[in-house]
């Protein structure tokens, strides 16, 4: 388990939904080596919208926010590894896509600010990924396990 020391929240905004990206992320954080513990295509309804997008609630553009959010189904997942958080965010990339390398998901696929395919918990926010996570998941979906193979992801590996 000491390999598989932090979680964090990510989701497949209803843009990567509609455009049918929802394997190639997947596939992305697998590759990575991370582990997927919980998963659920679900529709975000405007309460849940507020709850997560809260601190802009204030600003001008949180209207177009939960209307682009709750507007069609999302893909909201929880991950698993060593720095979990940080290497998420590398692989996604800035939140404008124009300033994101090629390579990261918003670099590869973003189109502009608004819709830029996938929402990740930031690593400078601490608590942001339990907030995140307790928003969309009851403990008991989460599943605790490890993947075989891991002997091959981390060089300390038992």
């Amino acid at each position: 388990m000491s390999h598989h020391d932090e979680r964090t929240f990510v989701m497949v905004k209803p843009d990567g939904v509609n455009r049918g990206l929802i394997g190639e992320v997947v596939s992305r954080f697998e590759d990575r080596g991370l582990q997927l513990v919980g998963a659920k295509f679900m529709q975000i309804d405007e309460e849940l919208a507020h709850e997560h997008y809260g601190e802009h609630a204030d600003k001008p553009f949180f209207d177009g926010l939960v209307e682009f959010i709750t507007s069609d189904p999302v893909f909201a997942m929880v991950w698993e590894g060593a720095d979990a958080t940080r290497q998420v965010r590398a692989m996604v990339g800035e939140t404008d896509p124009a300033e994101s390398d090629p390579g990261t998901i918003r670099g590869d696929f973003g189109l502009d600010l608004g819709h830029n395919v996938i929402h990740a918990s930031d690593h400078e926010d601490e608590g942001a990924n339990e907030r995140e996570i307790d928003l969309f998941f009851e403990e008991d979906e989460l599943v605790d396990w490890t993947r075989s193979g891991t002997t091959w992801v981390y060089e300390d590996a038992e």
